[in-house]
């Protein structure tokens, strides 16, 4: 199995299932360990797409990712109307907003029910200029 199917599969079974928003998630999460580091007690996130699904379920792959857990009190989720997540570092502050392109959004919100999963793995291998627009602060 290489790399990213073991992934995948990791996303798959924590979540329940392979879709879209989990993997965008996932990848929030992953951008925010290069910027902040991986310390899955360093840092905390806001999800700003609120907990309704199938929007929400960026929160588990954020969890899977970043560390950071509902359980452990490092997530909250708000409804800001945007496919986004603000990263903050708890040891100097620093913070990364990793928010979902608009146009991917519109492929994602377009794509038939069936091609879901297809459509989550194409994600997971996108690059991360074609899914984000990242503004890092200090």
């Amino acid at each position: 199995m290489n790399g990213a199917q073991a992934v995948l599969d990791r996303i798959s079974e924590f979540h329940g299932h392979l879709g879209p928003f989990v993997v965008v998630g996932y990848r929030m999460g992953d951008v925010a360990n290069r910027a902040l580091g991986a310390d899955p007690f360093g840092k905390t996130a806001l999800v700003l797409a609120g907990g309704k699904p199938p929007r929400s379920c960026i929160v588990d792959g954020i969890q899977v990712s970043s560390g950071c857990t509902l359980g452990k009190g490092e997530i909250a989720v708000v409804d800001q109307g945007e496919v986004a997540a603000i990263f903050v570092s708890k040891a100097d502050g620093r913070s990364i907003k990793v928010k979902l392109k608009n146009p991917v959004l519109e492929r994602i919100t377009a794509v038939p029910r069936e091609e879901m999963e297809a459509l989550a793995k194409e994600l997971y291998s996108r690059s991360d200029e074609d899914l984000f627009e990242v503004r890092l602060e200090v």
